[in-house]
């Protein structure tokens, strides 16, 4: 029969993991470990730090900057088919020696009417700007507008995700550095455990089993501890890459993680508006939609009449336009207005409109459905956002709990009426309290910063 016994020593309390679960209870919020003794190389982030360093080291937002720039270009190169082109030529030739051909008129002299010119030097001056086209240019120029809109809404939408993922790996980052500091203070409760248990077997106040199992928590929450290192490494790694920083550079996120909260949160319908407005990809579809409605416009000119007003200017030696030719050079211009109109292709205009309106409705049927998915992504991260800060609350009310039913469970066994299991049980609980109450702290910034991406705010919180 078990009966009470007096603990020998004061340091079955396991002050390490008590004094954790204070400084976890305390004020609500959990911080970063500070940097390590001698690690001066440590770099502190805050998360705005980590996200402007991101957006400036990031290949793929220079990727679509630069596709950007070149639909402005190919949006100045529409605009500018509409104004006039000039063309300036000029050449050299060499031809065979000829025969001359000369006249002869009773009483006249002879007349040379085509003398052997070897020698050709060409020059001219052109211009050519287009007066009708049946839309052609307009509906190209408009195309090429929306495109030029869609790429830009490309790279703000690769912003927003570049933001998302480097909000993820900040916190991932913090909550692995969290759990290495939760579990180093609960291996320390544990071997403070084992010492107090080690010391009750010597006077023959405690079984063997009884060490055996501290020891056995105590691997475990080692193992744990070596997964958690890992995780952090592999976080580290993560967010230097996203930073362009070298791997095994020290990072430490200096950002406190939140207090948990029960607030309501926005109305749905606001955000929805909001997402529908703000969001980036829906408005690079919807410029892609309007280009290719323009291009509908641009492939019904096809069969419409071309109407475009041409001159030039030739200064040539001999200039061909002059007869008799000299070998000198002479210059003469021209003027004139062309129309041109395509009255039998075989059918290739009717099919390239209908192609286009196809393509048209296409991109309409794509903006409609994504419509429809933004409203199920910010309602679904809404949800998230209200479910995580639940469970926040519940978490720290566990902590609390585990923490009240470990102090308990120490001043009783201290006491002698409880066996070393029920204490040992109240130090897991705690452990096991911590570790959620860290993960649901953040699942509150991961779930928040997942709703500002769905709603179109890149804030970067």
């Amino acid at each position: 029969m078990w009966r009470p016994l007096t603990c020998p020593r004061p340091s079955c309390v396991a002050p390490a993991l008590l004094a954790l679960w204070v400084a976890l209870a305390a004020g609500g919020a959990v911080a970063a470990p500070p940097p390590a003794e001698g690690a001066p190389d440590t770099l502190r982030l805050t998360l705005d730090d980590a996200v402007a360093r991101a957006r400036a080291a990031a290949p793929r937002l220079r990727e679509l900057q630069e596709l950007a720039g070149a639909a402005a270009a190919d949006a100045r190169a529409a605009r500018a088919a509409r104004l006039p082109t000039v063309d300036l030529r000029g050449g050299y030739s060499r031809w065979s020696d000829v025969p001359e051909l000369t006249l002869a008129l009773p009483g006249q002299p002879p007349r040379t009417l085509f003398p052997n010119l070897p020698d050709n030097w060409t020059g001219r001056a052109s211009l050519a700007l287009p007066l009708w086209t049946g839309g052609r240019l307009a509906g190209t120029a408009r195309a090429a507008a929306s495109q030029e809109e869609a790429a830009a809404r490309d790279a703000d939408s690769g912003e927003a995700a570049l933001v998302l993922e480097t909000v993820a790996a900040y916190w991932n980052l913090a909550v692995s550095r969290q759990r290495e500091s939760v579990l180093g203070g609960a291996i320390a409760a544990y071997t403070a455990h084992a010492a107090d248990a080690r010391n009750r077997q010597k006077f023959g106040m405690a079984a063997s089993h009884e060490l055996l199992a501290v020891e056995v928590e105590r691997d475990r929450a080692e193992l744990a501890l070596l997964r958690a290192t890992g995780d952090a490494e592999i976080a580290q790694a993560d967010l230097a890459r996203l930073l362009d920083l070298p791997a095994e550079q020290p990072l430490l996120a200096a950002d406190p993680l939140p207090a948990p909260g029960g607030e309501a949160g926005e109305a749905l319908e606001p955000l929805v508006a909001g997402a529908l407005a703000g969001r980036p990809e829906r408005a690079a579809l919807a410029a892609r939609a309007a280009a290719a409605r323009a291009l509908v416009g641009v492939a019904r000119a096809g069969r419409r009449p071309q109407v475009a007003l041409t001159a030039g200017y030739d200064y040539s030696n001999p200039n061909r336009r002059i007869t008799p030719p000299t070998g000198e050079f002479n210059d003469t211009w021209d003027v004139g207005v062309s129309l041109a109109l395509n009255v039998f292709d075989g059918g290739r205009s009717a099919a390239e409109t209908s192609a286009a309106r196809a393509r048209a409705a296409a991109a309409q049927a794509r903006l409609e459905d994504l419509d429809r998915r933004i409203r199920l992504d910010v309602t679904a991260r809404r949800l998230d956002l209200r479910t995580a800060r639940a469970a926040a609350v519940v978490a720290a009310r566990a902590l609390a709990s585990a923490g009240e039913s470990r102090r308990v469970a120490a001043d009783r066994y201290r006491e002698g009426l409880i066996p070393s299991s029920e204490l040992l049980d109240a130090e897991t609980a705690l452990l096991r309290a911590g570790l959620d109450h860290a993960e649901a702290l953040v699942s509150v910034r991961l779930a928040a910063a997942a709703l500002d991406r769905a709603v179109g705010r890149t804030g970067g919180r």
